[in-house]
């Protein structure tokens, strides 16, 4: 510890982001959970890692990096072998005139500070980093998985594969799956080509070819994920979904299987549920402040609905979970029902939708409502079932959150009335509607700028959007990655979110209570000032986190 835990109270009291009762709670629960103080206040949406580093290096006077937005040249990281760089948790990230600067969790370590000062014969300073900040940039030292595979191939068997029964397949897997958590990919897709085995990560929504296997050792390998999966080694005809859990140096984790005959052979997608990826707070997801306030003072209430929309794929789970760790204490039954769970929360009571047993959405709500619940999770709503015992939940006094598929948040009202719910109900019930997709963040490793015209910009966004944000001015700065090892040189590495939150004030609840459409809703909201996915994205544009291009795309912008 680099400070005391009575140092951290009076430094997170200092802020006034919580007051001495909340902290207390903190701390009771910290205990409890067998976790630290910090951990905990990061967990539960008080600070963020990044700012609590900030305020931890202001005090001990040593100066903070955040490596994730800092470029670091390959000679400087190399300096120190992965080996120490791991077990020390150091890393080089800058030299200059001066000597070379070390990211230390334990900036105090002057032991290791002078052993890597003698090693290199260049004097060294100390920065403060978080854990987890060192840990994610840790990957840079990976090889290609194509290399790492052909030599370990050559170390096991020599030159000659053709002796199936030689190959180490175990070792096969294992490594993939090494690879694919290490570089936060969501799944590995192996699939069975004419002359080989093509195996592709989807890495921030996109996949990417990572290595081409010896079509002979295919079946090889689909067998052990059978085998580990529980499933039939001697089906190869039929679908087969199943699941593991595999042991990894950080975590336990969790896959899900599905195994699919396709011409070539059988296709095998594992999809990795990974907690450490899924640690995220609200100010982590791309929130805005005065968003953020919105949600916050919606799940703040006991009762009423929140709903997050948005097409497969663009975080809507993500967002309702980090509101669901926040609102998990022992004072709280909270209880879900999902399709499926694929994240297990301490403390929550999940239920899997099973249609074999007829546990669907509409009758596991209804049990539900018998176990006493003060928030409810309703992984998705259909249909009007489902949709009408949601909403008179919500009405009794339960807090209830739940995933609508509407393109914009202004179109989830116009829904539920579609779905016969009065709209005296619609208006009287829903606190806060978020309406989200997913954006790839530019890698910060090959982050340049660039210039672009006030003309360039009318060609691509409305012309509102760019007189909000860059007013009379006849040009904006915006940014662009270069593409590096670290993001497979595709410019982009990690994704955020872009928001619009559509708080329901009276206006609004009028103008569903009158049936209006989405777009007169819409309009009414962003009178009354809420910012819409295309102004978030375009303020994350500018700030350099995103790119037009990637705005664009999950916005689909028409432009008359």
């Amino acid at each position: 510890m680099l400070i005391t835990n009575e140092q951290l109270k009076t430094l997170i009291l200092k802020t006034g982001l919580i007051d001495e009762k909340g902290y207390a709670k903190i701390e009771a629960e910290a205990k409890s959970a067998d976790r630290t103080v910090s951990e905990t206040l990061i967990e539960r949406d008080v600070i963020s890692d990044e700012n609590l580093g900030i305020l931890v290096a202001d005090f001990i006077k040593i100066p903070f990096v955040v490596l994730a937005k800092t470029a670091i040249a390959p000679d400087v990281f190399n300096i120190v072998p992965e080996k120490m760089a791991r077990k020390q948790k150091v890393i080089p990230f800058a030299r200059d005139s001066l000597g070379v600067k070390l990211a230390m969790v334990d900036p105090f370590n002057k032991e290791l500070a002078q052993m890597i000062s003698k090693k290199i014969g260049l004097p060294v300073s100390s920065y403060l980093a978080t854990e987890q900040d060192i840990y994610n940039t840790l990957r840079i030292y990976r090889k290609d998985l194509q290399k790492t595979f052909n030599v370990m191939v050559k170390s096991e068997i020599g030159s000659d594969a053709a002796t199936i029964s030689d190959v180490p397949i175990t070792k096969i897997v294992d490594l993939l799956i090494n690879y694919a958590y290490q570089d936060k990919a969501s799944d590995i897709h192996i699939e069975p080509e004419e002359k080989d085995s093509l195996v592709r990560f989807r890495i921030d929504g996109v996949l990417h070819d990572v290595l081409f296997l010896p079509k002979h050792l295919h079946d090889q390998i689909i067998t052990r994920i059978k085998i580990l999966s529980r499933l039939r080694t001697d089906e190869h005809l039929s679908p087969q979904d199943g699941k593991m859990r595999i042991i990894l140096e950080e975590e336990e984790i969790d896959i899900r299987v599905s195994i699919l005959p396709v011409t070539e052979g059988e296709k095998a997608v594992l999809r990795l549920l990974s907690s450490r990826f899924r640690k995220f707070s609200l100010m982590d997801l791309g929130m805005n402040e005065k968003d953020l306030k919105k949600v916050t003072n919606a799940y703040r209430k006991s009762y009423g609905m929140i709903l997050s929309t948005g097409p497969t794929g663009s975080g809507k789970t993500t967002t309702i979970y980090s509101i669901l760790k926040i609102l998990n204490t022992r004072e709280q039954n909270i209880t879900t029902i999902e399709d499926p769970v694929e994240y297990r929360i301490k403390g929550v009571n999940q239920i899997n939708v099973n249609t074999k047993t007829n546990l669907t959405f509409a009758n596991g709500l209804r049990s539900i409502l018998r176990q006493d619940p003060n928030i409810i999770f309703v992984g998705e709503i259909r249909d009007s079932e489902t949709a009408g015992i949601a909403v008179n939940a919500s009405l009794t006094g339960h807090l209830v959150l739940s995933t609508l598929h509407t393109n914009d948040a202004a179109t989830a009202l116009p829904r539920l009335l579609d779905m016969n719910i009065e709209p005296f109900l619609v208006a009287s019930t829903i606190n806060v509607i978020i309406a989200q997709r997913l954006v790839r963040k530019i890698c910060e490793m090959c982050k340049g700028s660039s210039t672009v015209t006030r003309e360039e910009l009318l060609q691509n966004l409305p012309a509102d959007i760019i007189e909000k944000y860059i007013g009379s001015k006849k040009s904006a700065t915006v940014y662009q990655g270069i593409g590096c090892k670290i993001c497979h040189f595709t410019s982009y590495s990690g994704r955020i979110g872009v928001f619009e939150v559509l708080g329901i004030t009276e206006a609004i609840r009028d103008l569903v209570a009158r049936r209006s459409n989405a777009d007169i809703i819409l309009q009414k909201a962003r009178e009354e000032g809420m910012t819409t996915m295309l102004d978030d994205g375009f303020e994350k544009v500018l700030k350099g986190i995103t790119t037009i291009e990637e705005i664009l795309r999950v916005t689909k912008v028409q432009l008359n």
